[in-house]
């Protein structure tokens, strides 16, 4: 996971600073949307609910205000003497007076009653306002409701009340008072009863909104429910002795919230751009101000690096940080400069005297043949005794020296003449390889100084006729037999053949060591040669000690050498440096150690091929 999340991040500064710009404007626009909505959204949702209950309490203050208004109605008839002289003798003209359309419209009342003290009805009446007509329906529906009224317990110690009560499928303001004299003296009489219907549109005038009576399971208490849009309310209507009868229902929009959630975006979107804005600015102040500098300073060290060329970097005077990496590194490429100068002058002359070095490694094992030669020339016995040999030529002088033992002697001698040919046509021989080697030693040094410090001259040689001179030399490199492999073939390269020779020469030489080293015995060396476009490839394998492939990078290093008691290693750094003189390569492979080793050599293949195809 944390790999894959490493992968992921860029590599570049200017990504970089761009992504951690952007996370910071995320995160400080999410974290501003948070705290706008903790401040806004709580307080418009107590805006909100306060209006709401503001609501609520109007409601309650228009239901009131409805039923004092009929309460204040009867209370007029109550404490009133005709009333009072009406309900001890009954009379027609009182009735036809104060129960006329006129009076109760006037009175603003739907219906009017006279109750005695025993619950005995005096008279009583149902209008409608509207149409002037009389209701006996609601008439009876009103005198029910007066039946379940308890008048004692709802005066108690008050002579007038109002409530509401249901009648039937509607609900009406219920004003009741005692009856008694207008100055308020008297044993009351009875009871007046008005009712004043309320409906919806009459609800919804009060409270100026659009309202309802809701009459099924009314609620104790004010029921709020919060909508998406609007919050429903449901205010009680309360009857005698506070119980509901109904529900004034009515929705209140959601106007607050809506302007709550509606700043809340604009804060938002107004914050989340200025972030935006700061960040975009920002981000080119940075781009403008760090990052081109840099990538100005990146590309000059890109092309000081690929070509070589410590030239300064030439950027306008600045007194920030950048001006200073600038001045740093331009001083940086002015010392790089004089240490080049001086590296150079120590390379060369480092170089004359690893040239020198070489070039005595070089002699030294042309010169191993011709003291192997030598040796073994002075350790080899003579084919007879020199006296045993006088001897039989004095007998064969003698004249009376047997025929049987004569031819003896002649046979004798003949055997002695034939192994001194043999031996003095070997002694040619080595003294012919000796000679060999010792040319290849003055051609080394003929031809150093010429080529100590300049590119040799390249010709056409024959990579074949070079491995199989150095094969035969190397066959005296050691007191170990070695057996070589290679083609007949003639293969050209252009090269130049002194250079190519020692090359293979000192190949050959650390072949043969690896093969003492693993086998103490005799080995073998196979050379395979490839010819491919225009190269060639020279292939060198021995089954000698071999080397760990880890170490391959170091072989070609001045002074390393895989065996632990041998010093020196200027042979591999001398041919590698000779392979690039020339134009080609040089490569050593192992699969191990143990495994023997392989040299690559390529170089480019020479026109002769082409002209002896031609």
């Amino acid at each position: 996971m944390f790999k894959r999340l490493q992968a992921r991040i860029p590599r570049s500064l200017g990504a970089k600073l761009v992504a951690i710009l952007t996370g910071v404007a995320l995160v400080g626009a999410a974290s501003i949307t948070l705290l706008l909505a903790l401040v806004i959204t709580p307080g418009f949702d107590r805006l909100e609910a306060q209006a709401v209950e503001g609501h609520v309490e109007r409601t309650r203050a228009a239901l009131t205000e409805y039923a004092s208004k009929v309460e204040a109605s009867v209370r007029d008839y109550g404490d009133w003497n005709e009333s009072y002289a009406y309900m001890e003798t009954p009379n027609r003209a009182f009735e036809q007076d104060s129960f006329a359309t006129s009076a109760m419209v006037n009175l603003g009342v739907n219906g009017m009653a006279y109750v005695r003290p025993d619950g005995e009805l005096v008279i009583a009446r149902w209008l409608d306002i509207d149409s002037g007509t009389d209701q006996p329906e609601m008439r009876a529906r009103m005198l029910a409701a007066i039946k379940r009224i308890d008048i004692a317990r709802a005066l108690a110690t008050r002579n007038s009340a109002s409530f509401y009560a249901r009648l039937g499928d509607r609900i009406a303001a219920i004003g009741i008072a005692r009856v008694r004299r207008t100055d308020g003296s008297g044993t009351p009489r009875g009871t007046v009863v008005m009712a004043r219907l309320i409906s919806s549109e009459q609800l919804s005038n009060l409270l100026q909104l659009q309202a309802g009576i809701d009459l099924p399971q009314p609620a104790a208490e004010p029921r709020v429910v919060a909508g998406e849009r609007n919050i429903a309310v449901a205010v009680p209507v309360l009857g005698e002795g506070g119980r509901p009868v109904a529900s004034a229902t009515f929705a209140v929009p959601r106007d607050l919230s809506a302007l709550g959630r509606n700043m809340l975006k604009l804060a938002a979107i107004g914050t989340s751009a200025l972030l935006l804005l700061v960040m975009t600015v920002l981000s080119l102040m940075i781009a403008r101000l760090v990052l081109r500098p840099l990538n100005r300073v990146e590309r000059h060290m890109g092309v000081v690096r690929g070509s070589g060329n410590l030239v300064l970097l030439t950027e306008a005077p600045r007194r920030d940080e950048i001006g200073s990496l600038v001045a740093s590194f331009n001083a940086m490429l002015s010392q790089l400069k004089d240490l080049r100068e001086k590296v150079e002058v120590q390379s060369f002359k480092l170089g004359q005297s690893e040239s020198a070095v070489a070039v005595m490694h070089n002699v030294r094992n042309a010169l191993n043949p011709i003291s192997t030669i030598l040796s073994k020339g002075l350790g080899e016995a003579p084919a007879a005794d020199a006296a045993l040999l006088n001897r039989a030529l004095s007998e064969l002088a003698g004249e009376d020296i047997p025929l049987a033992r004569r031819q003896k002697l002649a046979a004798f001698v003949a055997a002695v003449l034939e192994q001194e040919i043999q031996a003095r046509n070997e002694r040619r021989q080595q003294l012919g390889i000796g000679r060999d080697a010792l040319h290849n030693v003055l051609e080394i040094i003929g031809c150093q100084q010429q080529q100590a410090h300049e590119r040799p001259p390249l010709d056409a040689c024959d990579v074949t006729d070079l491995i199989a001179r150095n094969a035969t030399i190397a066959r005296y490199t050691g007191a170990n037999s070695i057996a070589f492999h290679f083609p007949s073939k003639p293969h050209w390269a252009l090269a130049n053949r002194v250079l190519l020779s020692q090359v293979i020469g000192n190949l050959f030489s650390n072949a043969a060591e690896a093969i003492a080293a693993k086998h103490g015995e005799g080995g073998s060396i196979a050379v395979t040669i490839r010819e491919r476009a225009d190269k060639i490839e020279i292939r060198i394998c021995d089954n000698g000690e071999g080397f760990d492939p880890a170490a391959a990078p170091q072989l070609f290093q001045r002074g390393f050498s895989t065996r632990q008691h041998k010093s020196g290693g200027l042979g591999l750094h001398w041919c590698a440096n000779s392979m690039v003189a020339m134009g080609g390569s040089l490569m050593l492979l192992s699969e191990g150690k143990g495994q023997g080793a392989c040299a690559v050599l390529e170089l480019a293949l020479s026109n002769v091929v082409h002209d002896v195809a031609a």
